[in-house]
């Protein structure tokens, strides 16, 4: 069985990912690993034998396809979050990676470690496979033996995994013990990210004299609703609210938005109508369609004038599980599913306009993609030079995700369409990761076992345990405690893993980790590889 699968790499693959994923749905107290399971099976299997091996080829495609989908899907989050908080989240990263750091230097003087293996314990916590890297490189410009890469490997590879794991338990227990309501976090921030909210519909009486005779624009800048106004009914006519128009004691109004903002508009214009008219179709039609015209994406919905060409207004837009209220400054992406009111003759138009083909949203741009992950590559393979002669890269995890954190905030450049549909971009991310658990998992599993059959494993793994243990509690208590950081963008903050990211996701049941996970990984990575390098160099200096 072990000459079968070290003869055929990709056999050992598909066997690891599919225990690894039938093991991560095992929920043991309300929790399961995920995808991370993926990473254990692959160390269980890379420790059976050191023949065992997986093409490197494999890590690199996991790791480029997981950190350049991440990066266009939460581009344009990251960048609005930057200049909004940036100082305060970087001053926050700088922090929580320099603790480790130091931590680690008084147990190096104590324990007598020898400096590789310190560095490598660092870069292991951090899961930062850059940062060791940069360290493996370091050492062979300096002159070192090849102990010393091995002893730098060795300490990688056994904290690694506690990287993932150990940090997925002090959550679950954080979790426990200082419960979150991400629900009411997620409502609170529901303007500055797309987060899923309840949306509902109702039909309203205008009965208060004090909402006529004005137009919605006033209203709107009293009163601050966070609705959506569609029809209006007067009399025998029925029309299309818009900004300009002016309320009637008697109008009868159908709005949308979540039961909390349509109970305070309900309050302010009268009362909930008797008469549902939400389904009314005797003038305007309601229709789903897909945004799949590559032309559309992109594009703000006030730009489309879709109330001036088609006597339309578009009311929902749902983007993966995410429902979203439509508003003039809703930008759309390719493969979301809009709700359009329009009149019945103006219908095929739209879906012409649209698209609203689910086929073609199977379709990734290989152009766009391909070009986007080469550029990326390449910046990463530039040397970065520091003061004191300290040289990094971004390497294959950092150069493809700054271009794509660019990419994703662009959206497009004239006619190029540079984000993906989501379903495309959701399957790539999550056959990336696959890749990378595998490959990481596989690999390190022979070093792993040796590691602890030699006795110095067990200490290796003690400080890893211990350290993890006393700084992650730490950093979510500065973060949301003192900093006032949100706690579902903390958790993607702390998370130096996808794994850890996937599980904290589950956890907070938002897309908020991912945003902190991409506001934190380009800044960790150059952060590591800095403090890796200057730690190496301090620790045998010393």
């Amino acid at each position: 069985m072990i000459e079968l699968l070290q003869a055929n790499p990709l056999l050992l693959l598909f066997l690891v990912v599919a225990i690894g994923y039938w093991i991560g749905q095992i929920r043991i107290a309300g929790n399961s690993m995920g995808v991370a399971a993926v990473l254990f099976v692959g160390l269980a299997f890379g420790a059976l034998d050191p023949a065992l091996q997986m093409p490197q080829i494999i890590l690199d495609l996991g790791l480029v396809l997981f950190v350049y989908t991440i990066g266009l899907a939460n581009g344009p989050g990251f960048f609005s979050k930057f200049r909004r908080e940036g100082l305060r989240e970087v001053l926050f990263i700088v922090g929580i990676m320099a603790l480790p750091a130091l931590l680690l230097l008084g147990l190096h003087l104590a324990l007598d470690l020898s400096p590789a293996t310190t560095v490598g314990i660092f870069t292991g916590m951090s899961n930062n496979t850059p940062a060791l890297a940069s360290v493996l490189d370091l050492i062979g410009q300096r002159g070192g033996a090849d102990t010393a890469a091995a002893d730098a490997v060795v300490g990688f590879s056994v904290v690694y995994p506690l990287g993932v794991l150990g940090r997925m338990l002090v959550l679950a227990i954080v979790l426990r013990l200082w419960p979150v309501d991400f629900a009411a976090e997620a409502h609170r921030l529901r303007h500055q990210y797309p987060i899923a909210r309840d949306l509902q519909y109702c039909t309203i009486d205008v009965t208060k004299v004090a909402m006529t005779e004005r137009p919605l624009r006033q209203l709107r800048r009293e009163h601050a609703w966070d609705v959506l106004f569609g029809r209006l009914y007067r009399g025998d006519s029925i029309s299309l609210i818009s900004n300009d128009t002016q309320f009637q004691v008697g109008d009868k109004i159908v709005i949308a938005g979540t039961p909390e903002a349509m109970a305070q508009v309900e309050t302010d214009f009268g009362r909930r109508s008797a008469e549902d008219l939400l389904h009314d179709h005797a003038v305007y039609n309601s229709r789903r369609l897909f945004v799949s015209n590559p032309d559309i994406a992109g594009k703000q919905l006030a730009t489309l004038n879709l109330r001036e060409t088609h006597g339309a207004i578009v009311s929902h837009v749902r983007r993966g599980d995410v429902e979203l209220l439509a508003r003039g400054d809703t930008v759309l992406e390719w493969g979301d599913r809009i709700r359009v009111l329009a009149p019945r003759e103006e219908i095929p138009h739209l879906v012409e306009l649209f698209g609203d083909s689910y086929a073609q949203l199977s379709h990734v741009n290989l152009l766009t993609v391909g070009f986007g992950i080469t550029v990326g590559w390449l910046i990463g393979l530039i040397p970065i030079t520091l003061p004191g002669g300290i040289t990094f890269q971004l390497g294959l995890a950092g150069g493809p995700l700054l271009v794509a954190l660019v990419l994703g905030a662009l959206r497009r450049t004239g006619p190029i369409l540079w984000k993906m549909p989501y379903s495309a971009n959701l399957t790539l991310r999550q056959f990336g990761l696959i890749l990378l658990l595998a490959a990481v998992g596989v690999r390190s599993g022979s070093a792993f076992l040796n590691a602890f059959a030699g006795g110095a494993g067990w200490l290796i793994f003690g400080l890893g345990f211990g350290l993890i243990v006393v700084t992650t509690p730490l950093a979510l208590w500065l973060g949301y405690k003192l900093l006032r950081i949100p706690f579902s963008l903390l958790l993607g903050m702390i998370s130096p893993q996808p794994a850890v990211l996937d599980y904290a996701e589950e956890q907070a049941q938002n897309p908020l980790p991912g945003i902190g996970y991409t506001l934190m990984f380009p800044f960790a990575i150059i952060i590591n590889v800095i403090l890796a390098q200057v730690l190496l160099i301090a620790l045998q200096n010393w």
